[in-house]
């Protein structure tokens, strides 16, 4: 008996989803919506690295889009067509910005790190997707912006990562003037790691990506969530945390290979524990 594939639902097809080796690469699929955070992608999205999260054959993640624009943040036509409800889209507009949030705190604790590879302009959610991101790849053609003072809409959810990515004076102009900046100015103030020649800005992240994927699994998920927790308490907290982490790693197996390799001037074998 011959099976038929099941072709992929429209739903699907808004996030692209592929594995280059050890990387798995999101792809965001609405490039005539500009990629657009719409309620369907926030949602394949936050999917997309639930399952990520508990497999471990993904060492990293690379979240890359589609056409001309990286991602220009919330679709504002699915949240204008709200306000024909009975509380002009009150609980719609809250729970659509809490799952967006949820989303973006996803790939903030996601154990994989999280690379951005951003082709063209960021804005707003899109914006603050990019800053979610552990690290990102900018082309030189890729502009950021928190552009919603512009129409009356404060990028307040997008301000979070934004200022947890870059200095409050910077992060301020941005979200005051809503003036576009440059890749090269992302790269001077935080926002991104890297400015690439247009077209090499996913190949690029995957690169980068792939650094990451020949250390030990177990290690990258500890320290990145120590980052994290860390970056969110005062110094002395900061530290007393650190050490405790420090401790248990050293009494990882991956340590005591990876210390071993090193002074046996040798490769280590990671066990990933």
């Amino acid at each position: 008996m011959s099976l038929t594939a099941r072709a992929p639902t429209p739903e699907q097809l808004i996030l692209l989803r592929e594995q280059v080796g050890q990387i798995t690469v999101l792809t965001l699929n609405r490039p005539a919506q500009r990629n657009s955070l719409s309620e369907a992608l926030i949602a394949r999205l936050h999917a997309a690295l639930t399952e990520i999260a508990d497999d471990g054959t993904v060492r990293a993640v690379v979240v890359a889009a589609n056409g001309p624009a990286f991602c220009a943040g919330h679709d504002l036509k699915e949240l204008s067509a709200r306000r024909a409800d009975a509380d002009r889209g009150r609980a719609y507009f809250a729970k659509l910005m809490n799952a967006c949030s949820t989303m973006m705190q996803a790939i903030v604790h996601l154990p994989q790190p999280v690379v951005a590879a951003v082709q063209g302009i960021a804005t707003a959610a899109g914006c603050q997707l990019v800053a979610s991101c552990d690290l990102a790849v900018a082309s030189e053609a890729a502009g950021f912006a928190t552009p919603g003072v512009d129409i009356g809409l404060f990028c307040s959810t997008p301000m979070v990562a934004l200022s947890r990515n870059v200095p409050r004076k910077q992060a301020l102009e941005m979200l005051l003037t809503g003036e576009p900046i440059s890749a090269a100015r992302g790269r001077e103030i935080g926002l991104v790691n890297r400015v690439v020649t247009a077209g090499t800005e996913r190949a690029e992240a995957i690169a980068l990506a792939e650094k990451v994927a020949l250390k030990s699994a177990y290690t990258v998920k500890l320290g990145k969530a120590a980052f994290y927790r860390q970056a969110e308490m005062d110094l002395a907290a900061a530290y007393r945390y650190a050490a405790e982490v420090m401790t248990d790693n050293m009494m990882a197996r991956d340590a005591e290979e990876g210390i071993c390799a090193f002074i046996e001037k040798r490769v280590p074998t990671w066990k990933d524990e």
